[in-house]
C-alpha cells in the first residue's frame, strides 16, 4: 500500500454520509487514530486498486493513439 506520511499533507474538503461520519467517529474513539488517518488510507486503497489506470505506459499508449488518428 501506499505510504506517504512524510510527504507534505494538502488540505482538501470532502462530503461523506452521516453514517460514514458516525462510523468514522466510533472507530476514531476507539482505536484513537485521527478520522483523516482512515480517509488517507482508503485514498491509498483506491489509487493502489487503480495504479494501472495512472500508470505512465498507460498515458503514453493513450497518447499514442490521439497522435495515430491524427495521421
Amino acid at each position: 500500500m501506499l505510504r506517504r506520511m512524510s510527504r507534505r499533507k494538502v488540505s482538501t474538503t470532502i462530503y461523506i454520509t452521516d453514517e460514514q461520519n458516525v462510523e468514522l467517529k466510533r472507530l476514531h474513539d476507539i482505536t484513537k487514530v485521527p478520522v483523516a488517518e482512515y480517509i488517507r488510507q482508503g485514498i491509498d486503497i483506491i489509487l493502489e486498486r487503480h495504479r494501472q489506470v495512472l500508470s505512465p505506459q498507460r498515458q503514453l499508449d493513450f497518447e499514442s493513439l490521439l497522435l495515430a488518428k491524427r495521421d
